[in-house]
């Protein structure tokens, strides 16, 4: 992430992206936690999602994208009045 280095982002758990089917998904890095709502837009080949959460007990919500380049999904998390970062991750298994 840009914002923050991967010690933090692993620092209770390995950071991760989760994109369910039905518009559903999650991500956690660092203290925070948190759900998605995504929809795909096929126009700009990328998902565009809010999500709602909590960063050390303290509720968040905010809005990002995510789009595949190569073998990795890029991307950026816009917390609501707060940090923004842009992304990158790699499929596991």
């Amino acid at each position: 992430m840009e914002q923050w280095d991967q010690d933090y982002v692993d620092m209770e758990e390995t950071g991760h992206v989760t994109f369910e089917k039905r518009g559903t998904g999650g991500f956690h890095f660092g203290c925070v936690d948190a759900s998605l709502d995504w929809r795909y837009d096929d126009s700009i080949s990328r998902v565009d999602f809010t999500f709602e959460g909590s960063d050390e007990g303290d509720q968040v919500s905010g809005r990002g994208w995510a789009k595949i380049e190569g073998r990795q999904m890029v991307g950026q998390i816009v917390f609501h009045l707060r940090d923004e970062s842009g992304f990158k991750a790699k499929k596991i298994k």
